[in-house]
């Protein structure tokens, strides 16, 4: 456990047992945020590359004037 957790932890263990359990359900929310960014962020590294490629060719296709306006009522 690293010295900033184990000053958490004493933090949350001098409040009343009322308030150690608002802490807690708080900290829990905040780490499946944490835990939801980090998946999001290896999804999108993994995903990086085709992405990049999709712009380029996008830009290509817009400079040869092969590219139209999205029609958004076929979507």
């Amino acid at each position: 456990m690293s010295k900033a957790t184990e000053t958490v932890v004493k933090m949350i263990e001098s409040l009343p047992e009322k308030a150690q359990e608002r802490v807690v359900e708080e900290l829990r929310d905040l780490v499946e945020d944490a835990r939801d960014e980090g998946r999001w962020d290896d999804l999108f590294e993994r995903k990086k590359a085709g992405l990049v490629a999709a712009a380029r060719k996008a830009r290509k296709d817009i400079a040869a004037g092969k590219a139209s306006d999205m029609d958004y009522d076929k979507l």
